[in-house]
């Protein structure tokens, strides 16, 4: 009953961190308010949860890789994907090799194999975290599409290479020839899993949606399931489960171009899938708060096996290792980007040299957040001897002060570098948006006008089919010539179109505030209140948009 309680009270500090983060006067990251308070959840609870660690990975990441790999701009993507590569294979393999010798030099009761794994779990960076200080501070598209990329997919590299160092230590063996071979396996395995499981999964529901129609829940079910199977398919073959769920996620977006779903069931999903990614983020970070006083205790008895008996060497260790990391990336990023001139240059093209400010934002806004937490809550408690873990409270420590350390250091550091900076020219979409409005108003009018003929001579009531979709092409007629037009008309046009959305949405909220106070005055159902509001909900989804 306890653990029920708390995991409760977990939920509600979710939802009352979002409220402060907002109430916040200064750009706070969410993440820090979830911290703070799980740690004053653990301060009133008697005990916290304690979850095994494969349980905890199960229960996590799969979803939130899944629904990264859906979300994310796959323009973008392959746009840039020699720069996205090198950061989340590269860069990780850098980070591991350089982040863990230093652990290891500067805490040598750190064994090196755990000191990669550190090095391997802390290589993975979070754009959602990121995201929610650039509200404040935008950060270019270009390097926001990069770093989302980059978070995509060294979730994976880096918890692949964490398993590696795991292994090591716990066998005390590594080869690198094995290593390689079994990270290939890994990787084929998983994105192929994830595909192939993803397409038969979509293929089944189609059939049945079309034999017996669709329904919105089983729907909405079959996808929050669908990076669970991956993932679980992957492991039992021997691959990548992250890969896997990353693999279903991008297959998932893809199948939905298609556009087979019912349009009520992507609106409810997309709310479903946004609640879930809310809560999932959140209960990372509250939980890791509730742990946080217990790791402290278990972190400083580490430190004083090492002959520091003051705690503030724990602070020393966290912020000495956010240095090494930054330094890494910015080297990183730098060489790759002399490259990239150096490149351009041979091949007699021209790029623009970015600012030094842009290199450093890229540097800064690598911050460490929920796979970094979840993956590193996943080291064993014990060895295949049964003794337990060597430092493995130290680790879960410093890899919760990296997070928290990073996410400031963002807050602080981003807002500087990119304020009034004078960014690389970006690609304008305003055509490409104007020309797919009117091919798709050009395609509904020819589908009216087909559907009209076909009503011809069939009806009794042909002459008001011709009335109705006369108005309606009307509408569509309006929409051409006003993404036709350039120059000062066009400005007229999409100020007015400006107009009628905000007269749209004015007259959607009083019809609503109506059907509501006919409810209470018990004028109508409630079912029929639900009914209409949701009508008024998706009409309003539909002007709200630009």
């Amino acid at each position: 009953m306890d653990a029920i309680v708390i995991m409760l009270l977990i939920l509600l500090a979710v939802v009352i961190s979002g409220w402060l983060a907002r109430l916040s006067p200064i750009p706070l990251p969410l993440p820090i308010v979830q911290i703070a308070l799980g740690a004053g959840i653990a301060s009133v609870a008697s005990q916290g949860i304690e979850l095994k660690p494969e349980v905890f990975f199960l229960l996590f990441l799969p979803p939130l890789l899944f629904i990264d790999g859906w979300r994310i701009p796959k323009d973008g993507l392959f746009r840039d994907k020699e720069t996205i590569l090198g950061l989340a294979l590269g860069l990780v393999v850098f980070t591991v090799l350089g982040l863990g010798f230093f652990v290891h030099w500067m805490i040598p009761a750190v064994p090196l194999s755990v000191a990669f794994a550190l090095a391997a779990i802390l290589s993975p960076t979070d754009p959602i975290a990121v995201s929610a200080i650039a509200e404040r501070v935008p950060i270019p598209n270009r390097l926001m599409h990069i770093l989302e990329g980059e978070a995509l997919l060294n979730d994976a590299s880096g918890l692949v290479c964490m398993r590696f160092a795991v292994a090591a230590a716990m066998t005390g063996a590594f080869s690198l020839a094995e290593a390689s071979l079994t990270f290939l396996w890994l990787a084929f395995a998983g994105i192929l899993v994830g595909v192939t499981f993803t397409w038969c999964a979509i293929i089944g529901k189609n059939l049945l949606s079309r034999r017996l129609g669709e329904e919105p829940e089983s729907q909405i079910l079959i996808a929050l399931l669908i990076p669970f199977g991956a993932y679980l398919l992957a492991d039992h073959l021997q691959g990548s489960g992250i890969l896997a769920a990353v693999a279903a996620g991008i297959t998932m977006s893809y199948a939905e171009q298609t556009g087979q779903a019912l349009a009520v069931t992507r609106v409810r999903r997309t709310a479903v899938l946004s609640t879930i990614e809310f809560a999932a983020n959140g209960v990372i970070f509250v939980g890791l708060g509730e742990q946080l006083p217990k790791l402290v205790d278990g972190a400083a008895k580490v430190v004083r096996d090492t002959g520091h008996p003051n705690p503030i060497w724990l602070a020393i260790y966290v912020i000495a290792i956010n240095v090494a990391l930054a330094v890494l990336r910015l080297i990183w990023v730098w060489v790759s980007l002399r490259f990239t001139l150096f490149r351009a240059a041979r091949s007699g093209q021209y790029v623009e040299r970015p600012s030094w400010r842009l290199v450093a934002a890229t540097s800064v806004a690598g911050v460490r957040g929920a796979v970094t937490l979840a993956g590193i809550l996943t080291l064993p408690f014990v060895m295949n001897d049964g003794s337990p873990f060597p430092a493995r409270d130290l680790a879960i420590f410093l890899a919760a002060g990296v997070i928290i350390v990073s996410l400031l250091a963002a807050t602080v550091g981003l807002p500087f570098l990119l304020s009034g900076l004078k960014l690389p020219p970006e690609p304008s979409h305003l055509q490409e948006e104007d020309d797919a409005r009117v091919a798709s108003a050009e395609a509904a009018i020819k589908a009216i006008d087909r559907l009209l003929r076909e009503k011809e001579g069939s009806r009794d009531d042909a002459d008001l089919y011709a009335d109705v979709s006369a108005r309606i092409m009307e509408l569509y007629r309006e929409r051409i010539d006003g993404r036709s037009k350039t120059g000062k008309e066009a400005a007229i046009a999409k100020k007015a179109s400006r107009i009628e959305r905000e007269l749209r949405l004015a007259a959607i909220k009083a019809e609503r505030e109506e059907i509501y106070r006919l409810g209470r005055s018990n004028q109508i159902s409630q079912e029929l209140v639900r009914r209409l509001v949701r009508e008024t909900d998706l009409l309003e989804v539909r002007f709200a948009l630009p």
